[in-house]
């Protein structure tokens, strides 16, 4: 992973997401439930190669190239590369919203 410091910030922000769930609601399942949908969200948006994705499909079953990787880089950093695919956006939204919307549930009752 290109950006460590990301990843940091983000499994820090979970602990204390763990441990909030843990004062409210007292239970040990629940807190269980937080982390590992914590992790499973972290590592589908921090993990994968998008290099390697973002390239035409065609392209997919070569490695990536230095100039393809030199290019992507200095087109864009940061969550600016997901302003270019609105596909990526609407199913990160859905599947993160149902997600998010089953985890409130069941940490909730």
């Amino acid at each position: 992973m290109a950006n460590d410091a990301a990843l940091r910030a983000s499994l820090l922000s979970l602990a204390a997401v763990i441990v909030v769930v843990g004062i409210f609601t007292h239970s040990p399942m629940k807190m269980l439930a937080t982390y590992a949908f914590g992790v499973l969200a972290i590592a589908a948006v921090l993990l994968p190669d998008w290099d390697y994705f973002n390239r035409d499909f065609s392209r997919w079953p070569y490695p990536v190239t230095a100039e393809e990787r030199a290019s992507h880089l200095s087109r864009s950093s940061g969550f600016s590369r997901f302003a270019s695919s609105p596909l990526r956006l609407i199913a990160y939204g859905a599947i993160y919203g149902y997600g998010l919307y089953k985890w409130w549930d069941y940490v909730s009752k």
